[in-house]
């Protein structure tokens, strides 16, 4: 029989299974967004964007959240 090799992993098992199912989850980053959304834009439309976001001080990201959070609001009935 042939010996089991080891290949270098990036995570090790845990020495005590049961403990680690166990554990509290550690806790969550500031950013609490999990969804992530991918959208096909142009390249203007992409520059645009970003040279809007830049001037106001802002991420992409961010200024992008902000607006959906503004048009998609949790209660329909607060559209403006």
């Amino acid at each position: 029989m042939t010996e089991r090799r080891t290949l270098p992993g990036f995570a090790s098992r845990p020495a005590d299974p049961e403990r680690w199912v166990k554990a509290p989850d550690k806790p969550a980053a500031a950013n609490h967004f999990t969804a992530r959304l991918t959208i096909d834009v142009t390249p203007a439309l992409r520059a645009r964007i970003k040279v809007a976001a830049f001037q106001r001080g802002m991420t992409v990201a961010d200024m992008l959240r902000a607006l959906l959070a503004r048009e998609f609001p949790d209660n329909p009935g607060d559209v403006p």
